[in-house]
């Protein structure tokens, strides 16, 4: 066994001129390190720690260390961060900012649990984090252990173990006696260096206290230029889009073929808030702002529009509104199975008052929806949308047929 480069002058003390941290020895292998937790585990010695290049197996029972309380603190983290993402989407959407959408809950979880699950892990994240670095004693830039140059050994190939000089049964002889019987391959005691004083330079601490004054600057500025008016335009440090590079009116582009920047209006294009053309076509009203009655002069009523109408209503109408047209959809069926409380079955369309309305309203209501009902006017063109009321308009007169709606050729083949 050959021992380090530790001298005792019966204070403990390595040289005399700091204090003695405690007794570090040094193993060559995993065998050996467990085997001398053990003995002082059994000792009784409470203030000590081994250090190893690689986790080892069976190393903390030698120890006597017992299972950490960490997840539990973890739990209470991820636990305050889930109830925060719910209090948070509760008060949001159901307090603070009510969004209706089609009789729907303001709030329910899984309409929530992204935010939910994101915020758990973003706690308990944080708390394993922090609680682990307060619990570990860091941040930490230097460690009495340090000055021992055998220790940098412990990130190679070397097993140590060191117990302080703070442990209440810590005695320099005996001590140093309990670790020789380990059977390590050196003993060096290591002084303690931690009470020296740290001190930051006074250079450095003026600096910091100068950084820490000026990056109050920037927010002064905002400050001041958010509730100030001038003539002149804003400071754009980070321009974004305001400044972009593009072609303007009456401008070349060799990109197209006609080397126009501006481009020809879209068919269909509507500029918003804005009528092209009469308002029965487009919103279903006459010039009086009454609803329309029948269908627009320029809209010709055949076999082939009727067939439209009847593709489009199944497409976009028929999942609530049913195939006969009673409120009776697929959504109806499945709300009605989950029994959802707030759900209201959509209109029957063959009620009185509907068969009353105008076309320029079916029309209107189909474009700019109605109640719980949304608009579809984003999705049907304007010419689809009067094929729908056409066949709207005949699912009602079907419910509501007369033998004089049918030709006297075919009135034979009635039951």
């Amino acid at each position: 066994m050959s021992h380090g480069n530790g001298h005792d002058n019966g204070n403990g003390n390595g040289n005399g001129s700091l204090p003695e941290y405690g007794l570090l020895a040094q193993y060559e292998d995993v065998d050996s390190i467990k085997k001398a937790a053990e003995k002082v585990r059994d000792a009784g010695y409470s203030n000590w720690d081994c250090h190893t290049p690689f986790p080892v197996h069976g190393l903390d029972p030698a120890m006597g260390i017992r299972r950490t309380r960490l997840p539990y603190i973890i739990m209470a983290g991820g636990t305050l961060g889930l109830l925060t993402a719910i209090t948070m989407q509760w008060w949001m959407n159901a307090i603070d900012y009510p969004y209706i959408i089609s009789g729907k809950p303001y709030w329910s979880v899984p309409a929530n649990v992204p935010i939910m699950f994101e915020l758990t892990v973003l706690f308990s994240g944080l708390t394993a984090f922090f609680v682990t670095l307060g619990r570990c004693g860091f941040p930490r830039f230097h460690h009495p252990l340090f000055n021992s140059e055998r220790f940098a050994k412990v990130t190679d190939d070397k097993f140590f173990l060191a117990i302080e000089a703070r442990d209440p049964k810590y005695d320099s002889v005996g001590t140093k006696e309990l670790l020789e019987a380990t059977s390590p391959t050196a003993i060096e005691s290591v002084e303690d260096d931690s009470k020296v004083s740290g001190a930051l330079p006074k250079p450095l601490v003026y600096l910091l206290v100068v950084a820490f004054v000026a990056g109050f600057v920037p927010l002064g500025v905002i400050a001041t230029m958010w509730y100030s008016r001038s003539e002149l335009p804003r400071i754009h440090p980070n321009p974004n889009m305001d400044f972009q590079e593009k072609f303007k009116t009456q401008t070349y582009n060799a990109l197209f073929a006609d080397g126009r920047s501006m481009r020809p209006q879209e068919e269909g294009t509507v500029a918003t808030n804005q009528v092209r053309g009469d308002n029965h076509r487009y919103r279903g009203l006459t010039k009086d702002g009454e609803w329309a009655a029948g269908f627009p002069k320029d809209f010709v009523l055949d076999e082939a529009k009727m067939n439209r109408g009847q593709e489009r209503y199944n497409i976009y109408c028929q999942p609530c509104h049913g195939a006969a047209g009673f409120g009776q959809g697929l959504v109806h069926e499945r709300a009605t199975k989950l029994k959802a409380a707030k759900w209201v079955q959509p209109s029957s369309l063959h009620q009185d008052y509907l068969r009353a309305q105008p076309e320029g309203k079916l029309f209107n209501t189909i474009t700019y929806g109605i109640r719980n009902m949304p608009g579809y006017g984003w999705a049907i063109p304007v010419e689809d949308r009067w094929a729908i009321v056409a066949y709207i308009r005949a699912l009602q007169r079907s419910q509501l047929a007369d033998l004089k709606d049918v030709p006297e050729g075919e009135r034979g083949n009635l039951r």
